[in-house]
């Protein structure tokens, strides 16, 4: 038996015990980490588990939660983080890479009986008592999937969904390099249980709020092309500011998607956004084609994330933060 897979036995017969579980997934939640956390609620929920007391939650302050994942079933299993045991007798992270980025949460995991981290980036600090940690895997939804077929847990639409929500958004869609063979048989299989996968692609991709065009037509006008950056291999970047996004009524979650234009640039193997949060923080988002590790890149600046994307955040000016990102990004060329 292999380590993860003695890793998964425990923690599944942990669960298998437990009165109550905490769960907890990294602030500003994606697809992946909040449709892990949700999947296994609804795990813990399913006919035949014994009856327990399941808190679900993330640690932000508004407690609130993107609204493109809204589609997400199990919402109502939510709490907010003042709700949380402030000593959880065993607490379980989705997607979590290091304990700051629990946020408000990262007091009770720091005081909890057993800590079981699930992720798949390569810069988990392992900040846990039992590491589900596989940076080979695709998506933490994987992970999560392989533990809920160790519980004999039969997965149903309400299960599958949330996992597929994060297996889509952490593969591109199934373009980027970890779409291996068997993330496409995770997928049938996901899917087999009667998700629409069109519906889902319209939810996380296909929608946004016509102010949203404004935006991204102010913040395009002043993309900067640096083709020498990055080792030679290119860099684009562009910023978009709190008084950007109140201009055209938008949130922070509204504005993720930028990236995704801003890296089609033939130019560059490197995008960045930096996104101002409403803290007057910028939250950088950096995307590679493959020539460039950005994800060690930004691991150095006190982020994480894989190679091909990652991010961090940064205080001051967003040309501060891109002077510091710069070298790092020739160095991991």
């Amino acid at each position: 038996m292999t380590e993860l897979a003695a890793a998964q036995a425990k923690v599944a017969s942990l669960l298998a015990g437990a009165d109550e579980v905490c769960l907890a997934c990294h602030v500003r939640p994606d697809a992946d980490a909040l449709g892990s956390m949700l999947a296994l609620a609804h795990a813990l929920r399913a006919p035949g588990q014994r009856p327990r007391r399941v808190t679900a939650s993330f640690g932000d302050q508004p407690f609130e939660v993107p609204e493109i994942l809204r589609f997400l079933p199990g919402l109502d299993l939510l709490s907010p983080p003042q709700a949380y045991p402030d000593r959880p007798e065993l607490m379980v992270t989705f997607d979590v890479g290091s304990i700051d980025r629990l946020g408000l949460l990262a007091g009770p995991a720091a005081r909890a009986g057993e800590l079981v981290v699930i992720d798949h980036h390569a810069s988990n600090t392992r900040f846990g008592t039992i590491h589900l940690v596989d940076p080979a895997a695709a998506a933490t939804a994987i992970l999560v999937l392989d533990l809920i077929d160790t519980m004999d847990i039969e997965l149903t639409t309400d299960i599958a969904l949330g996992l597929y929500a994060g297996l889509v958004t952490d593969t591109g869609s199934f373009k980027f390099s970890a779409t291996t063979p068997a993330v496409h048989l995770v997928a049938a299989r996901l899917l087999g249980t009667g998700i629409e996968p069109g519906a889902v692609a319209r939810q996380l991709w296909d929608r946004a709020p016509f102010s949203y065009l404004g935006l991204l037509s102010d913040v395009l006008a002043r993309a900067t092309l640096e083709p020498a950056a990055a080792g030679g291999h290119g860099l684009v970047w562009t910023t978009i500011s709190c008084a950007d996004r109140a201009r055209h009524g938008l949130s922070l979650d509204a504005v993720e998607s930028v990236i995704d234009v801003v890296r089609r640039t033939d130019e560059a193997d490197v995008a960045v956004v930096l996104k101002q949060s409403d803290d007057g923080l910028w939250q950088v988002s950096a995307r590679s084609k493959g020539a460039v590790d950005v994800g060690r890149a930004c691991a150095r600046l006190g982020g994480g994330g894989h190679r091909n994307a990652a991010g961090f955040t940064a205080a001051g000016a967003p040309a501060d933060a891109l002077a510091q990102l710069r070298p790092l990004l020739a160095e991991g060329s």
